[in-house]
């Protein structure tokens, strides 16, 4: 690999971590202030917390399975399909008629947020060489942190402008736009053989979360 396309894999790579960060967790804040709407638009008062705590449970119960599997499997992969995940359930929750679809939809979001966040920074990691590591991390990281701090103005401002729907129809092209560089990024080699996954482990820590 020349060092130009080397150096092209890694822009790659860091757009696609930095834009899954930025959708990942903007919309891990931007729907409270929508939740009132979003009762009123599906007809219901009951559940809609679950909006909220399905995706973020999700999320933090997977995250540690889907960070090992990614030295399994495949950080690129992992990575690439995470983000899609991600996307295809910001569109069905763009069009849900009723919360219990919406709240389905948003674990399934919780779900590939989970796979993209852990691969995509240890991708970086992997990628990068230690003089360039930590800004790329912090890149990353930085974008993430935007999107934490600006989530609920942008939901309270495009559930007021639009409709709570629009947070996830932005997600859509955001996501499809991320795994695409995704896709382009290198898969780095691993030094030394591949350790088996311990199944009951996993399953024990995912459950214990």
């Amino acid at each position: 690999m020349t060092v130009r396309s080397a150096a092209s894999v890694r822009r790659a790579a860091l757009a696609a971590v930095s834009l899954g960060m930025f959708c990942v967790q903007l919309d891990a804040f931007a729907l409270n202030p929508a939740l009132p709407r979003i009762g009123r638009d599906l007809g219901t008062g009951g559940g809609l917390p679950w909006v909220v705590s399905g995706y973020l449970l999700a999320a933090a119960s997977l995250m540690l399975g889907a960070g090992r599997l990614g030295e399994v499997l495949g950080r690129r992969a992992l990575l690439t399909a995470g983000l899609a995940v991600f996307g295809g359930a910001s569109l069905v929750c763009a069009l849900s008629p009723s919360l219990p679809v919406l709240v389905g939809a948003r674990v399934v979001q919780g779900a590939g947020a989970a796979v993209a966040m852990p691969v995509g920074l240890a991708l970086l990691t992997r990628l990068y060489p230690p003089a360039l590591r930590g800004r790329a991390l912090g890149w990353a990281i930085g974008v993430g942190g935007v999107a934490t701090a600006c989530g609920p103005f942008v939901g309270g401002v495009l559930t007021e402008a639009v409709s709570w729907r629009a947070v996830f129809w932005l997600n859509v092209p955001v996501a499809a736009l991320a795994a695409g560089c995704a896709a382009r990024a290198a898969e780095p080699g691993d030094e030394g053989a591949p350790r088996p996954v311990g199944g009951t482990g996993l399953v024990a820590a995912t459950a214990a979360v």
